[in-house]
C-alpha cells in the first residue's frame, strides 16, 4: 500500500515517514505570484518495467506541499499538478531505495494553449496490446513508447490540428490528424496493421468532458474495466437511453431493483445481492457531484438530460477512494 501524507511549514523540517521507501517532497506554485497553490491536486503515476500502477489523486488542500511515499518496486513517478482550469507541466522522477526527491510544479494559465493526448494501441487483427510503440506529434515536441498493455500518454501538446505519428516494427506506419484542445485530454483507441497485410489502420478518438476529467471520472472507469468492479455511463450513454427518470435507467442494471410502495410515491433503488439485515435489500448510497444526498430522492435531485456521468458500484470493496465504503453500494453522479 502506497502511502501519501500532507506537508505543511517550512519544507527542510519535514520528515516523511517512508522507512527505506523512496519518498518524493512535492511543492505547488502558481506561476504568477510563485506562491504556494493552495487546494491544488496532484496526480502521481508510478511505473515499473513490468506494471504500471493505478493514478493516484491527492489534495494539498491549504500548505500548498504534500509527501507521497513510493512503493517499494517502482523505478518511476511521474506527477503533474491540476486546479480548475490551470494545470503544470510533467515532472518525471526515477526512482531509488530509501531517496528523497524535492519536486516543484508550477500551475499555469490556458494561454499556454495546450492539450493532452491518451490512448491505446492494438494489434488490429489480434486486439492484443502492442507495446514499446513510438508515438509523437509531427511537431516532434512530444513523444513516448506505449507501455506492456499498449497506453501512453502525451502531455503538452499544442493546442490546433496535429498529426499523430505511430511506429512500430512489424507493423506499418499510421498517420492520423487529430484534434487537440486546450486543457482538454483526447483519447485514442489505435489498431496497427501487421505488414504485409493490407487493410486500413483503425482510429477512433473521444474527448474527454472538463469537468468528468478533472474528478478522476475517466482514471476511474480505465481501472474499474480492467478489474471489473464498476460500471461507467457518460451524457451520450443516458443520451441513447432516453430515460424517463435516471433511476430507471439504473435499476436496469444486475443485482440493482427499484423498490416501490404500493402507490408508488416512494421508491428507493437497492442491491438485492447485499442484505441490510432485518430490513432485507440494502439501499444504494447516492452522491451527486461528490456530496452525499441525504433525504433526497435521486430523481428529485437531478434530470436525466443534466446528467455528465455516473458510476455505479455495487460491492463494498469496489468503491474507489474517493468515496466512503459503502456495503450496500453506491452511484456517483456528475451533472453537466
Amino acid at each position: 500500500m502506497l502511502g501519501l501524507g500532507a506537508a505543511g511549514g517550512d519544507l527542510a523540517a519535514q520528515e516523511p515517514d517512508c522507512g527505506d521507501r523512496t519518498a518524493l517532497r512535492v511543492v505547488v506554485l502558481n506561476e504568477a505570484e510563485m506562491t504556494r497553490a493552495r487546494n491544488a491536486t496532484v496526480i502521481v503515476r508510478w511505473t515499473h518495467p513490468e506494471r504500471t500502477w493505478r493514478p493516484v489523486r491527492q489534495d494539498v488542500e491549504t500548505v500548498g506541499s504534500l509527501v507521497v511515499c513510493a512503493p517499494r518496486n517502482a523505478t518511476e513517478a511521474t506527477l503533474w499538478a491540476e486546479f480548475r482550469d490551470r494545470s503544470s507541466e510533467e515532472a518525471v522522477v526515477a526512482l531509488g531505495g530509501g531517496t528523497l526527491h524535492d519536486v516543484t510544479l508550477t500551475l499555469r494559465r490556458e494561454r499556454r494553449s495546450t492539450g493532452r493526448l491518451m490512448g491505446r494501441v492494438r494489434d488490429a487483427m489480434t486486439d492484443d496490446p502492442v507495446a514499446s510503440a513510438a508515438v509523437a506529434v509531427s511537431t516532434r515536441l512530444r513523444s513516448t513508447e506505449t507501455n506492456r498493455q499498449g497506453d501512453f500518454v502525451l502531455s503538452g501538446v499544442p493546442v490546433g490540428t496535429q498529426r499523430l505519428e505511430v511506429r512500430h516494427l512489424g507493423y506499418a506506419p499510421l498517420s492520423y490528424v487529430v484534434d487537440v484542445s486546450a486543457g482538454l485530454t483526447t483519447e485514442v483507441e489505435i489498431g496497427m496493421v501487421p505488414d504485409p497485410v493490407e487493410m486500413e489502420p483503425i482510429v477512433a478518438t473521444v474527448m474527454r468532458v472538463r469537468r468528468l476529467e478533472l474528478q478522476g471520472f475517466y482514471d476511474r472507469r480505465h481501472w474499474a474495466e480492467l478489474a471489473g468492479t464498476g460500471t461507467f455511463y457518460t451524457a451520450e450513454d443516458v443520451d441513447r437511453r432516453r430515460p424517463v427518470e435516471i433511476s430507471q435507467m439504473i435499476a436496469d442494471e444486475s443485482g440493482i431493483r427499484l423498490q416501490c410502495n404500493l402507490r408508488r410515491t416512494d421508491c428507493r433503488l437497492v442491491n438485492t445481492r447485499q442484505s441490510s439485515g432485518v430490513a432485507g435489500a440494502c439501499t444504494l448510497t447516492f452522491y451527486i457531484d461528490g456530496l452525499p444526498t441525504r433525504g433526497i430522492a435521486l430523481d428529485d435531485a437531478v434530470r436525466p438530460s443534466e446528467i455528465a456521468g455516473i458510476e455505479i458500484y455495487k460491492g463494498l470493496g469496489s468503491g474507489p477512494a474517493e468515496f466512503p465504503p459503502s456495503r450496500c453500494g453506491l452511484v456517483a453522479v456528475w451533472t453537466k
